[in-house]
């Protein structure tokens, strides 16, 4: 009978206020200052089943004993404190369900005549789908994280293997380049040796005349003076190749002359000229002192000509690539890399630097030169690149550099 006493004391029946507790679209309960039910409507008893007449006069603790402690925590807060407890998430299952349930809950004081706390009013909005769309998010968002990180992976391999690949095709042009003045050489060479040898038996003989000595000494002279110059030439295309390929290392800053460097670099691609109907033309400007990365900035003149040669030029049709250096101002440099080739069309030279974008997949292609060429003009070497290209009306590719690069914290 206490309980229905204090029911009728602290929450009396109201037409308008009990019209609001049956109709409103969330749970909404009367707690006395022990946590007793007091007044509860039919959609927050969907927490623990129980109908509304079976929770009045009944304390949490038995109407919802898991949820019990923490109820009576708030209740005690704001009997102590006089705030209201706000923003509460309330997680439960149905009995005889095995869905988790989750309600957002506010909780107010309920004040008498003077002003003290009668009881608490509690409002709870069921928010089970929200949350199930907050996990789906998550997990999507994780998975779509997964996914970017697994590409990025793969993409780092893939512009390695580019990078491989394009020292490869240099080492090949190298190899074919050397292949002939040391062929030259060993001919030369061979001749020597046949000549040699017929002169020292003639003059085993006795038989050595003064026109056979003129003779020997001229083919000795003319061997020696070809032989000289192929195995000078093969020493310059090891001792070019050599610098390139250390200056490969991405932590290699030093100080060159990029007149110098460029013609270092383009002497190990020009073996590719010939067979493709190609000319080459570098106008360089001297004393373009830099202080910078060298084996990065030969990785972008390799991939530019190697996409000159492998795109500007289809069917075998020929034609010429060119370049200018040239100083701009006391702290930049730019470098104009230009061929009279095929050209772009505007929707291709709109995604020509995008990772992975090729017109010539069919030929094995991946679409990372040009990607690369931006990354590490814009990223490595500090500068920009701008290029520019009609269908046929060829491609020019504008790259500004400072003289000296900017330092990064992985430098040493």
């Amino acid at each position: 009978m206490r309980s229905s006493a204090l029911h009728d004391v602290q929450f009396p029946k109201q037409p308008a206020l009990q019209l609001i507790y049956d109709t409103a679209p969330i749970g909404l309960a009367y707690l006395s200052p022990d946590c007793r039910y007091l007044q509860i409507n039919q959609r927050l008893t969907e927490i623990c089943g129980i109908s509304v007449e079976g929770h009045l006069g009944r304390s949490v603790r038995d109407c919802v004993p898991a949820l019990a402690s923490a109820v009576e925590d708030i209740v005690r807060s704001i009997m102590e404190t006089g705030q209201p407890v706000t923003g509460v998430e309330v997680y439960g299952q149905r009995p005889g369900h095995n869905d988790e349930r989750c309600w957002i809950t506010h909780w107010h004081p309920q004040r008498g005549p003077n002003g003290s706390i009668v009881g608490v009013n509690v409002a709870a909005e069921e928010i089970t789908d929200r949350k199930r769309s907050e996990r789906e998010i998550r997990a999507a968002r994780d998975a779509a994280e997964k996914a970017l990180h697994h590409l990025q992976e793969t993409q780092a391999s893939l512009i390695e293997a580019e990078k491989l690949a394009a020292l490869g095709r240099l080492v090949a042009g190298v190899a074919h380049e050397i292949n002939s003045p040391i062929g030259t050489s060993l001919t030369v060479a061979s001749v020597l040796e046949q000549k040699c040898a017929d002169f020292a038996a003639e003059a085993a003989r006795g038989k050595l005349k003064r026109s056979s000595l003129a003779d020997f000494i001229e083919v000795v002279e003319s061997a020696s003076s070809l032989l000289v110059g192929n195995l000078k030439r093969a020493g310059e295309l090891v001792q070019s190749f050599k610098q390139v390929a250390v200056d490969r290392s991405y932590l290699d800053r030093r100080h060159f002359d990029l007149g110098a460097y460029t013609e270092q670099v383009l002497s190990n691609l020009r073996p590719a000229l010939p067979k493709n109907n190609l000319t080459l033309n570098v106008d360089g400007a001297p004393d373009l002192a830099m202080n910078s990365f060298p084996g990065p900035y030969g990785q972008v003149l390799t991939n530019l000509f190697l996409n000159s040669v492998g795109h500007a030029f289809p069917d075998g049709k020929g034609g010429a690539i060119a370049m200018r250096l040239r100083g701009a101002g006391a702290e930049h440099v730019e470098i104009l890399f230009a061929d009279d080739g095929c050209g772009m069309s505007h929707d291709v030279r709109r995604q020509a630097l995008d990772p992975f974008f090729t017109t010539r997949r069919d030929n094995g292609h991946i679409g990372l030169g040009l990607h690369i060429v931006h990354n590490i003009v814009t990223n490595r070497l500090g500068g920009d690149l701008r290029l520019e290209s009609a269908p046929g009306m060829g491609t020019s590719v504008l790259i500004t550099l400072p003289r000296a690069a900017p330092q990064r914290a992985t430098d040493h």
